[in-house]
């Protein structure tokens, strides 16, 4: 049961016994990621299509629109699009010419010869109307594409290797959990009151921060990145490349959404104060909106300020409970030199 509750802060164990605990935590950490990479592995194909979906709308075209593919891989598929239109259109009008000659050679006055050279027409053009709408039920109904791969064992490995991702993902509460229960014995009580809704909002902020990277984030950049000068290349993305830049980007969104968690172990620490933070609060605001700029490397002004909205609105969240958690008494920090002596701090101030 150690291992599943945490130990109380008034227990003594030895070393053997925290090292015992240590394994046995560590144990149930593997245990939850196998079981996660069973399901994640198992249901690989369904992983892979979701995380495939920005390239393949980066690279989707609207063949009706003249103009809009640039290279020659997406005017490949704006051709076969377009065969395939012409190819479900010739397959009626074949079969109505065939039985308009079919009719034409049983009319009266045509000769024996005449019939025989129109039913080798019919014939021909009844062949074709099959062949044509075969050909039309092959045509590539989507015109995004996927990542390639390279080498031999590439697709093995890069299926293992985001199935393992996704199953770091799923298990990623309980394994935070574990560390936690693990931790949480050197805090006394009242430390205790502090830490719990720090470490629990850990897990919630990281996924919240990968979701709203995959649904906004992720597409506009790969759209940016993929259609940027894409005249000038044939542009190929291989797979292991493109699973690496999704990991690292998603997993950036996610240590970004943790600036609540920051600003209330630094406010705590009593490394920095309330009245700084606020104090700074451009400077805060100017480097969101750099990262906002590099997460989503979009030449749109909107996109930046969709990726910079929530690392502001949580930044001030942040900084409302700050103050509702700041330390008792003395709320002087370890770096004094950088209070400023502004209207609305000294405002602040009397409120508080």
């Amino acid at each position: 049961m150690p291992a599943i509750r945490p130990v109380g802060h008034e227990d003594r164990l030895s070393l053997v016994e925290h090292l015992d605990e240590l394994r046995t935590r560590i144990i149930l950490c593997i245990v939850a990621f196998v079981l996660a990479f069973s399901l994640t592995y198992w249901q690989n194909d369904r992983v892979l299509n979701i995380i495939n979906k920005p390239l393949e709308h980066a690279h989707r075209v609207d063949c009706k629109q003249s103009g809009k593919a640039n290279n020659a891989l997406e005017r490949s598929g704006c051709f076969d699009q377009a065969l395939g239109a012409y190819l479900k259109a010739a397959g009626p009008a074949l079969n109505q010419a065939a039985r308009s000659l079919n009719g034409l050679s049983s009319a009266t006055g045509v000769s024996a010869a005449a019939r025989a050279q129109t039913a080798q027409s019919v014939a021909a053009l009844q062949a074709s109307t099959a062949a044509a709408k075969k050909a039309a039920a092959l045509t590539p109904k989507a015109s995004g594409r996927q990542p390639v791969t390279l080498g031999v064992t590439e697709p093995f490995l890069t299926t293992i290797t985001v199935s393992a991702y996704a199953a770091l993902l799923l298990a990623l509460p309980f394994i935070l959990w574990q560390a936690y229960a693990f931790v949480l014995p050197a805090f006394s009580r009242e430390e205790k009151k502090v830490a719990l809704p720090l470490m629990a909002l850990v897990p919630f902020l990281f996924i919240a921060g990968v979701v709203f990277g995959y649904f906004l984030a992720l597409p506009r950049a790969v759209a940016f990145l993929q259609n940027y000068n894409d005249g000038a290349f044939d542009i190929l993305v291989q797979a292991k490349d493109y699973y690496r830049f999704c990991t690292v980007l998603l997993v950036a969104m996610g240590v970004l959404f943790q600036i609540p968690v920051g600003v209330l172990a630094i406010v705590r620490l009593r490394i920095l104060t309330v009245k700084q933070l606020r104090a700074y609060r451009g400077y805060a605001l100017i480097l969101f909106a750099v990262i906002a700029a590099v997460v989503t490397p979009t030449p749109d002004p909107f996109t930046m300020l969709i990726a910079m909205a929530p690392l502001v609105v949580l930044y001030e969240i942040s900084l409302v409970l700050a103050r509702i958690f700041q330390p008792a008494g003395d709320a002087q920090s370890r770096f004094a030199f950088l209070n400023r002596d502004d209207g609305d701090d000294a405002d602040s101030d009397d409120l508080d």
